[in-house]
This record gives structure tokens, C-alpha cells and sequence, in this order.
């Protein structure tokens, strides 16, 4: 595994890591991450791993999807543990630049999605998804890959980033991959450390909800509006979870659906998506439901 830290280091192993591919497995593939590696992006790794001849892990804290208040500084980071994760998953290329490296200076162009922006974490972070769209953009310019994982624990930034990769024409399929979770359905997060013992305890009813609502769903007449009431009550259950919201909406669109309108999964492709606090610790999950594809409820 060859480690970069400048653009000039990335483009000279990409250079000589394209020159050796050949036949059908000529595809380079990317997994952008903020690092703080666990096993959910470790799925990633191994999937591009098998797809492509070539996988690029990126490695980069982003500040530009950190809104003032948040946790840019103390967000987990442990390099020598992510290479060694890396290395073991099949990376060939890791790239771990400096903010130095990434905006040597304030950068003046921004990437903005609108509409699917306008909700859920977009609505709770201004600015996160500019960020997340900005970096993005630039890893796909560095690296050029035919395939990008993501990871559909975050379902809007796999929505935002589908939509900016068709709207802008990159030359990239992105790969949407299921939500890895501990054995008693806790999604894999790096932000899962900063909890106690007792909100680690109590977040598995994010999971448990979503459950829940797999069974609710079904009830003939169920509603946007009696879902919605259903899952809030249930997370509230959990005293120490402050929630930012619970919301049911068309997917990909994140558009919604008129709250008193029975249910037709048959028809359309649903999220039930969550975003609940405990203490400083923001946790999210969701799950998909619907016709039109893709379970990535794991």
C-alpha cells in the first residue's frame, strides 16, 4: 500500500498503479472517509477491493462540513490504526492530505445541491453539505475513479452526492453500500466513542425504532403522520436522546408525501430517517422502504 500526503504524491501512485492494470479489471475505485476506520468502512474497502484493480482510500477531516459548533477538533482520529485497517481491507493507495494541502487557500468556489439539501441534516447543519460536496468534487477530480462507496447510514449525502455526480457529468458510478451494525444494532459510527456507557446503552432505540416501523408500515391506512408519532414516542422512550428530527420522505428526492395519505410502499420508494442527540453526541440512521429498490437496512 503506497501512502500520499501532497496531490503530487497521489498523482504519481495513480499514474504508476493505472499503468499496471489491464483486462477487465482496469477500474480504479475510491472510498472517501474521514478516517476513525471501523468496520463499516472497512465493507467499503473490501467491496472496491473486488470490484476494481485499483482502490484509493482517502483519509481527510473536512472542515468545510463542520458548522461552527461542532466537532471538527475533537472528531476521532487515529492514523496508525487506519493505515493498518487499510493495508489488511485492500487498499492500494491511501491518501491522507493536510487542510494545507487540500485548501492552501480559502477556497472561493463551493459545490451546492439544492432541494435535497433543504432537509434532514441539511436543515439541522447549514453548510454541511456544501462541504460535503466541495470535497467530494475535488476527490473525484484528483483521483478519477470509474466507482465511489459510500456508506447509505448517511442516505441524504449518498442522495446529494448521486445528484451533484449526474448533474455536474462525472464519469463515476457511486456504489451504495448497506449500513454495518454492532450486534445489538447500534450503526457503525466513529462518533459512537464520545458516548457514556449509558447513552451507549440507551442509542440502540434508534435501531429498535426503526424496527418498529418496519411493522407499523404495514398496518392498512398507515400514514406519514401516525409513522412519524409512532417512532418519536418510541425514542423518547430513552431519556437521555434529544431528537432532531424523525422524518418520512420520498427517496431519493427527500421530497414529502402528504402526511394524512395512506402508505403505498408498492408504489414509491420511502426513508425513515433519524437524527437524535445524546449529551454532544448527534447519531443518525434510517431505513429504506418501498418498490423501487434496495434494502440497505442491515
Amino acid at each position: 500500500m503506497i501512502v500520499c500526503r501532497t496531490i503530487a504524491e497521489l498523482r504519481t501512485a495513480l499514474i504508476e498503479g493505472k499503468s499496471q492494470l489491464s483486462g477487465g479489471n482496469a477500474s480504479v475505485g475510491l472510498v472517501p472517509t474521514m478516517g476513525y476506520l471501523h468496520e463499516g468502512h472497512a465493507s467499503l474497502m473490501r467491496k472496491s477491493a473486488e470490484e476494481n484493480g485499483l482502490t484509493v482510500l482517502s483519509i481527510f477531516v473536512n472542515p468545510l462540513q463542520f458548522g461552527p459548533n461542532e466537532d471538527f477538533e475533537r472528531y476521532p482520529r487515529n492514523e496508525e490504526r487506519d493505515l493498518a485497517l487499510a493495508e489488511q481491507n485492500g487498499i492500494d493507495i491511501a491518501f491522507l492530505p493536510s487542510v494545507d494541502v487540500m485548501y492552501p487557500t480559502k477556497p472561493l468556489t463551493t459545490v451546492l445541491v439544492n432541494q435535497l439539501t433543504d432537509r434532514l441534516c441539511g436543515a439541522s447543519r447549514p453548510g454541511h453539505f456544501d462541504g460535503v460536496g466541495t470535497v467530494v468534487s475535488k476527490l473525484f477530480h484528483l483521483v478519477q475513479p470509474d466507482r465511489a462507496y459510500f456508506g447509505m447510514k448517511d442516505a441524504q449525502q449518498v442522495a446529494v452526492i448521486q445528484q451533484m455526480t449526474d448533474d455536474l457529468n462525472f464519469p463515476v458510478t457511486i456504489v451504495p453500500c448497506p449500513t454495518l451494525r454492532e450486534p445489538d444494532g447500534l450503526a457503525l459510527s466513529s462518533r459512537n466513542v464520545y458516548l457514556t456507557a449509558e447513552q451507549r446503552q440507551q442509542a440502540t432505540v434508534l435501531s429498535q425504532s426503526l424496527d418498529q416501523a418496519g411493522e407499523w408500515v404495514n398496518e392498512p391506512e398507515m400514514n406519514a403522520e401516525e409513522l412519524v408519532k409512532r417512532v418519536t414516542d418510541k425514542i423518547q422512550q430513552a431519556p437521555l436522546g434529544e431528537i432532531d428530527y424523525v422524518e418520512w420522505l420520498r427517496y431519493p428526492s427527500l421530497q414529502p408525501m402528504d402526511s394524512t395519505e395512506p402508505i403505498r410502499l408498492e408504489s414509491e420508494r420511502y426513508i425513515l430517517a433519524l437524527a437524535v442527540k445524546f449529551g454532544s453526541t448527534r447519531l443518525i440512521d434510517n431505513h429504506l422502504f418501498g418498490s423501487s429498490g434496495g434494502d440497505y437496512h442491515v
